[in-house]
């Protein structure tokens, strides 16, 4: 296919993205803020933050690239954050990141990796970059590795942590309080013992009926079979107490596809708690034939999160219902489906769902096993297994976003999650159900503005 343009996920205009930043409703608007380099789809040129905005999930404009490095202290990047709002004004927190010339590791030495603030009234037009943390203001045993902050406010005041890695290599989150989320001081330190990776980047904490959870994405964890099977991974851990007291435990991956790093969550005006992803990840060894048209990478959909018997699940938000039209019943053995669609489907036992005759959605239901597999490496750009022991006995239920170029699959409720790319040859995408009920329904695509 010419090119594989999306219908109902945020993509760049053009050049690169990756990490979701500043995700927020504020002045009757949601607002994605994304990392972003507009001149290279590689990644390789400056990384700014560009923007689009909403008031429904459903109907997006590109604002343009309102954060640019253009201060001493972000000189080499504006790097993740998050969003604040204080009455009428949205403060943007976010890393900017300097790299000294010269024979250095970038680890130990010759690396800023600043705290910065700017405000805005609109989500557009921006104020003064205020700097807020040097290197010089986080533990002396910290590397040169500080970034990421997710700012949040509480009846108490503000809070902010920052992802880092100790001088000995191992993970940890900083976290700082403030009366009035300018001036910060050092509440606590967050890490694992033995060390658990050697990088935290882009954590988030949020509450959930009462349970803390520290969302972060950790470099340098060991591989498994059915675990941490990307080259990074993200995940969150549940909290005992308040968060200070750093009682971390049982780790869970947000998403056990390939394609699925630095996620943020915000709270909708409803109160529901809304996540967000990068559809990609850093260092990995397969690739997006995208990068030869002038673009690449995208955002998974917004996930509504919630807890069911003490589980994280994620489910798309009911907002994407509207883009749907009328399901119809899928054929046992092959048909075909205009990408894109909606596939939902239902199995008592073992079964096998194939997409565009190469990527292969498969449950073993001995062994409880989910597995997605990439049969033709035509469309796969390199990528080829990955896989999930389930939680739930019982029968297989399936809720599968099928994009031009992505596919999100969502089992049980959304206990588990699959976010994988994939480059069909055509957007007519042959579809073969063996061992379940399976229904389809068209998608519409999602307005987006301003990209011209």
């Amino acid at each position: 296919m010419a090119e594989w343009r999306q219908a109902f996920h945020l993509e760049p205009p053009r050049g690169w993205l990756n990490d979701p930043n500043g995700l927020c409703w504020f002045d009757g608007r949601y607002h994605v803020y994304f990392q972003y380099c507009p001149l290279a789809a590689d990644g390789s040129g400056p990384k700014c933050w560009g923007h689009y905005e909403s008031p429904d999930l459903l109907h997006w404009t590109f604002t343009g690239v309102p954060l640019t490095p253009d201060h001493p202290r972000d000189a080499d990047g504006v790097y993740s954050g998050s969003a604040a709002a204080d009455g009428g004004t949205l403060r943007l927190y976010y890393t900017g990141n300097v790299k000294h010339p010269g024979d250095y590791d970038y680890v130990t030495a010759g690396r800023e990796g600043n705290t910065l603030c700017v405000e805005t009234a609109d989500g557009r037009t921006m104020g003064p970059k205020r700097l807020l943390l040097t290197n010089g203001d986080y533990p002396a045993d910290c590397s040169c590795h500080v970034r990421d902050p997710k700012v949040w406010r509480t009846a108490q005041g503000w809070r902010m942590v920052l992802g880092a890695r100790s001088r000995s290599d191992a993970g940890r989150a900083l976290l700082y309080r403030s009366a009035d989320g300018l001036r910060w001081q050092l509440e606590a330190v967050l890490e694992q013992k033995p060390a658990f990776g050697y990088m935290w980047e882009c954590p988030d904490y949020f509450e959930l009926d009462g349970q803390g959870f520290l969302s972060l994405s950790p470099q340098g964890l060991p591989h498994g079979t059915y675990t941490c099977q990307n080259v990074y991974q993200s995940g969150h851990f549940a909290v005992d107490g308040d968060l200070a007291e750093g009682r971390l435990h049982s780790f869970a991956e947000w998403d056990m596809g390939f394609d699925f790093y630095a996620p943020q969550t915000f709270r909708a005006p409803d109160g529901r708690r809304i996540l967000i992803g990068w559809m990609g990840i850093p260092d990995a060894d397969y690739a997006n034939p995208t990068t030869a048209l002038g673009w690449q990478h995208c955002l998974t959909v917004p996930r509504h999160v919630t807890l069911q018997d003490g589980r994280l699940c994620q489910t798309p938000v009911r907002e994407l219902d509207a883009l749907c039209g009328a399901p119809r019943p899928l054929p046992e053995g092959e048909t075909a489906a205009e990408a894109p669609f909606r596939l939902r489907a239902r199995a008592a036992g073992s079964c096998r769902l194939t997409l565009a005759g190469g990527l292969e959605l498969d449950y073993d239901a001995g062994g409880r096993v989910f597995t997605l597999r990439f049969a033709d490496p035509a469309i796969s750009g390199g990528r080829t297994v990955r896989r999930a022991r389930l939680n739930e006995p019982g029968p297989l239920e399936l809720d599968v976003l099928v994009d031009t170029s992505s596919v999100e699959c969502y089992i049980n409720g959304g206990s588990t999650v699959f976010a994988t790319r994939f480059y069909p040859a055509s957007r007519r995408i042959a579809v073969q159900a063996q061992g379940m009920q399976a229904s389809a329904a068209p998608m519409r695509p999602m307005q987006v503005d301003g990209l011209a």
